[in-house]
């Protein structure tokens, strides 16, 4: 299943103000919004995927439709998934993509390949 356009267009107008330092890229079977040259978040089949504040990651999944992202089967501490269940309504899902964003700003990016 290709990810859901429907919830893309969602992302892309909470990130609305950060436009100018987004760049959408798709991979691993979804759609990934970097910014400032930091993933972000991602929209893969049905789910927002969040990069957030490992030091909130545990409360974090507590909530309605969230689970630690393990895509590579490998839990990984700091990115989370959240179903539509968590992003039903504009409020959620814009709290996930505040999480991510205010994390953003101190993340470290990844090495760039050369």
């Amino acid at each position: 299943m290709p990810y859901n356009e429907q919830l893309a267009e969602r992302v892309r107008k909470v990130l609305g103000p950060h436009k100018k330092h987004i760049e959408e890229k798709k991979m691993m079977g979804g759609l990934t919004f970097m910014l400032r040259d930091k993933m972000c978040v991602g929209v893969l089949k049905d789910e927002l995927m969040c990069r957030i504040n490992p030091e909130i990651h545990d409360e974090s999944i507590k909530k309605k439709g969230c689970r630690t992202m393990d895509f590579t089967k490998k839990p990984m501490k700091g990115f989370v998934f959240v179903n539509p269940s968590g992003t039903t309504s504009q409020k959620d899902l814009e709290y996930w993509i505040g999480l991510a964003v205010d994390f953003n700003a101190t993340a470290k990016a990844s090495k760039k390949k050369k």
